[in-house]
């Protein structure tokens, strides 16, 4: 179906190949999987098939790729219509109408179908996808799992042999991306629609795949096969995976359900709870029940990180942290005895956006050091609170504090000392055209010591040239170089809203390494992420929202393991004990089991 020959791409002022030899061909009526680190041409690769390169990006394809005997250099992507339908990362970017089944119809009349095949092709799609009782709503009111669908929807109707996907679950929550998901593999096993679909978040769909591509580092050639072989030599590998490679298990398992079969020795190897679990919240703050909701949840042990393990600090970034004292209002990252201030409260607050009430009776604190992590469904108002938080959006009813001001009152100078937000799209904050440029707006924005936000930026971005253009960088650059101007004004609370999206998994580790630094010097974090496994990873509470308002408050341990829609692979895999990340099992594992027993001798006393 999908042919490479001896396939190379080089953009325009490139000194090599961004994609080089490939040579291969994906099997038709099967779900291939893409992965491989950032920056390996994954998108080229997509783009070759499509046929949006090199015609609309630009640069050089040498060797052939044919979809279904279409040559892609000699069809421009309007004449591969109605052969490849292409997916990208953002659905709304996707749209050109406002409303489901005129977003549906719109690629039929592009390519000049006659109206009585478009309406019957619009109503096998309607039922397909689940989506008749949305045929009239407007596009901008849908959930972000059902805006999906309809983008999916909108290129199923001119009937491609070939869907092809960017990231398609990357911006979903956990449900929503299995409703994605589901949808996938009903086009392959059912309609035989061959899938090529790229995605960061393996955890969420390698258990799917048929066939897995793998681009291991820039410029080397790619290589397909089968799920359980790529993995066992892949980078990139979901936490199962990982799993399995630190047990010994051969072969590897590729979805929760086949590593639980296996986790009985494992388990045996293993105490009854990780050292962390077990951890007392410090005096006067109990940690409240899972899934109660609750206002004030635990404090952490200041300087720790989750679960009062020592948080890894970034040399440089640790000194550049203090160089100008302690975090604004903190006192320093340690507390001297007694209750630590909140960096934040929120108190019954609601908030309504025109008819709609986003917002109801939220009750919150947030303490120096502590990183909390706010989950829940696409539309559960994880975003609004922020926005309240920062202060772009003001309640309807109750109050919002930051370090004793109300963010919504206060001008942005003053309030940029105490919170700063880095939005779902980093690029949003990048305007000049240098990174240069980037961080001398940053200084003077904070009325920061000139240099201040470069020394950050070379903490975060080691090698990255004063003259780089920030949309020359990748994803998680990006990222980094948007926290450096953020943290340029040393906010007391930092507010990170879907940080890990388009991050591989080494992108991440860095990221969770920076967050705990930034932590244990006393910043308060505030995460909204659909990512399980940064928040197992990384904070010390999870807060779930639902319907606007908070339905679960507790410690990390206790909220994602009880529930089975936010609870990482781990936490399933070896439920009912209270694991959370292959790094704790790693560390439990390394221990001496003469140094294990007592403790588990003391948590079965417990």
């Amino acid at each position: 179906m999908i042919r490479f020959e001896q396939v190379s791409v080089t953009y325009d002022g490139a000194a090599q190949p961004t994609l080089r030899d490939a040579d291969l061909v994906i099997p038709e009526g099967e779900l291939t999987l893409l992965v491989g680190p950032s920056g390996v041409g994954k998108s080229t690769l997509l783009g070759a098939v499509s046929g949006l390169v090199p015609h609309f990006t630009g640069g050089t394809l040498r060797g052939r790729v044919t979809v279904a005997g279409r040559d892609t250099r000699t069809h421009k992507p309007r004449e591969l219509a109605d052969v490849v339908g292409t997916v990208g990362q953002d659905p709304l970017a996707h749209f050109v109408t406002d409303v489901v089944e005129d977003e549906l119809a719109y690629g039929m009349e592009s390519l000049g179908l006659a109206p009585a095949v478009m309406r019957r092709r619009v109503e096998e799609t309607l039922d397909l996808l689940g989506l008749n009782e949305l045929r009239d709503r407007p596009i901008a009111t849908l959930s972000g799992g059902q805006q999906q669908r309809v983008a999916i929807g909108s290129v199923l109707t001119p009937h491609p042999k070939v869907l092809v996907l960017d990231e398609p679950t990357s911006a979903l929550d956990p449900a929503a991306a299995e409703e994605v998901l589901a949808v996938l593999q009903r086009l392959v096993h059912d309609l035989g629609t061959t899938v090529l679909l790229a995605e960061h978040r393996l955890e969420r769909v390698v258990q799917y795949a048929d066939q897995v591509l793998l681009l291991p580092s820039p410029g080397a050639a790619p290589v397909l096969g089968s799920p359980s072989s790529i993995m066992a030599v892949s980078p990139v590998h979901p936490p199962v995976v990982a799993l399995g490679r630190l047990a010994g298990w051969s072969p590897l398992p590729l979805s929760v359900r086949e590593a639980r079969r296996r986790s009985a020795p494992l388990l045996s190897r293993l105490p009854l709870a990780p050292p962390d679990a077990a951890s007392p919240a410090p005096p006067h703050h109990p940690a409240p029940p899972a899934l109660e909701a609750r206002g004030l949840g635990r404090s952490p042990r200041i300087g720790k990180g989750r679960g009062g393990e020592e948080a890894p600090r970034s040399g440089r970034l640790a000194r550049l942290l203090r160089r100008s004292g302690p975090t604004p209002g903190t006192g320093g990252s340690g507390s001297s005895g007694g209750d630590p201030e909140p960096v934040a409260r929120v108190t019954a607050l609601s908030l309504r956006r025109g008819r709609a009430e986003v917002l109801h009776g939220i009750d919150l604190s947030v303490a120096p050091g502590e990183t909390i992590a706010l989950m829940g469904r696409n539309g559960a108002g994880k975003s609004t609170l922020l926005a309240t938080l920062i202060g772009t959006l003001a309640p309807t009813t109750g109050t919002v504090t930051v370090r004793g001001r109300t963010p919504h009152r206060t001008a942005p100078q003053e309030m940029v000392r105490r919170v700063g937000l880095v939005p779902q799209e980093p690029r949003d904050l990048l305007y000049a055209d240098t990174v240069a440029a980037e961080c001398s707006a940053a200084d003077s924005d904070a009325g920061a010591a000139p240099g201040t936000c470069r020394d950050l930026v070379s903490a975060l971005l080691p090698d990255v040239p004063d003259d780089t253009h920030p949309r020359d960088l990748s994803e998680g650059q990006r990222l980094a170089l948007a926290l450096a101007l953020v943290l340029t004004g040393r906010p007391a609370l930092l507010l990170l809203d879907e940080p890990t999206r388009g991050l591989d998994y080494a992108a991440k580790a860095r990221l969770i390494e920076i967050l705990r630094a930034l932590a244990a010097d006393g910043h308060a974090i505030v995460l909204a992420t659909h990512d399980v496994e940064l928040a197992a990873e990384l904070a010390h509470r999870v807060v779930i929202l639902a319907g606007g308002e908070i339905v679960a408050d507790g410690p990390t341990a206790e909220v994602v393991v009880s529930s089975p829609a936010f609870a990482p692979q781990v936490a399933k895999i070896l439920a009912p004990a209270p694991w959370l990340t292959v790094t704790q099992v790693a560390r439990a594992l390394a221990e001496p089991r003469a140094e294990r027993e007592p403790q588990a001798e003391g948590e079965a006393a417990r």
